[in-house]
């Protein structure tokens, strides 16, 4: 690949990524290979591994990155996130989540203890030079956020920078007591590249023109965009008498009417705080022009649901899909190269493109 993206860091003269960027076969494996593995992704909840002694298997991004890993939860309740892959010939350690005091793959009994550590290898006595540290298991690198889990297989960047400033506006909330409500779960599939649905999510400027509801509880005049390095934070001010936060006094918003905190993380993170509770929302690649997007909303306070900005979930994402695949359809033209930013309105999607061009550069 020898395009280079140039994104001018001054929005009042930068022009976004080509449209080349959403159709171009080499430039989608150039997102796999020079972002998604070097970036975090959200692993879920802790409680997936929820007893000492635990081991959890699961696929990371299926269909795209298809990365076997494992989590374990040791006697001592400390959590690992581990590649599930034998390092003798390559067979999935564990199968299915189970109880273990030690991970034992099932072709030939290679074992390892929950760190990934090897322990014991039948029929490899004289073997020379054995075992070497290539024959542990790969440990990838683990966060923490309260109950929620993160993992990077190479990640170029410190998520813990990321958590940090998430926390200065909604530390105050007890994600330890927020519960998954299955119900509210949803996979969308969309016709469009993964970074148009990103591109969507970036800018509140086409809230009036795609969202009449919830342009009727947010206060559009009023909306934020605050940028950070690999993270940038959304904040929607009620309109009206919604549903809205109650903030403490040393609070950086207090005394404002805040009905929801839209964080996104890159590559493809949303957390979308309401004063219920989070939605998480992951965006997920499955081809150049095909993405999965999954909803997971963990409630804190059920009786501010469905009011306010955090209500209609469901038909906010509908109105946003039928917009980003129209852009599918139109950037496909002989006709369209590039576009602009406003400079008020688009800072979001300016830094996603920032980011964009800097990691695919790299």
């Amino acid at each position: 690949m020898t395009e280079k993206f140039k994104i001018d860091p001054d929005i009042t003269k930068a022009e976004t990524l080509p449209a080349s960027f959403y159709r171009n076969p080499v430039f989608f494996e150039a997102v796999r290979e020079r972002i998604f593995y070097r970036s975090w992704q959200w692993i879920g909840h802790e409680g997936l591994v929820d007893s000492r002694q635990n081991a959890y298997p699961f696929i990371l991004l299926d269909n795209f990155l298809t990365e076997p890993m494992l989590l374990t939860r040791d006697k001592e309740d400390r959590i690992s996130c581990l590649t599930n892959v034998c390092t003798h010939r390559g067979n999935l350690v564990v199968e299915s989540t189970k109880t273990a005091k030690k991970l034992i793959c099932g072709y030939h009994g290679r074992s390892f203890d929950l760190h990934g550590k090897i322990e014991h290898m039948p029929e490899f006595e004289d073997v020379e030079n054995f075992p070497r540290p290539c024959d542990n298991l790969n440990k990838f690198p683990l966060r923490h956020w309260g109950p929620f889990l993160f993992a990077g297989l190479n990640p170029a960047f410190e998520l813990q920078k990321v958590l940090d400033a998430m926390n200065e506006r909604v530390g105050f909330l007890p994600l330890q007591e927020f519960v998954l409500d299955e119900k509210r779960g949803n996979d969308y599939f969309i016709d469009a590249n993964w970074a148009l649905y990103c591109d969507n999510y970036l800018e509140g400027f086409h809230i009036p023109f795609v969202h009449e509801g919830l342009n009727a509880v947010l206060d559009y005049g009023n909306y934020d965009t605050l940028l950070y390095d690999h993270m940038n934070l959304q904040i929607g001010y009620a309109e009206g008498t919604e549903e809205v936060f109650d903030l403490p006094e040393n609070h950086p918003d207090y005394g404002k009417k805040i009905a929801a905190y839209y964080y996104w993380v890159f590559p493809n993170m949303m957390f979308n705080f309401y004063p219920w509770g989070v939605s998480v929302n992951l965006v997920q690649p499955l081809e150049m022009n095909k993405t999965k997007v999954s909803f997971y909303s963990y409630v804190y306070d059920t009786f501010k649901l469905d009011k306010g900005a955090g209500s209609q979930l469901d038909k906010v994402e509908i109105e946003d899909e039928a917009v980003v695949e129209g852009v599918q359809k139109g950037i496909r033209s002989h006709f369209y190269k590039a576009g602009r930013f406003s400079p008020s309105r688009e800072k979001g999607v300016h830094h996603f493109h920032r980011l964009l061009a800097e990691f695919i550069n790299s």
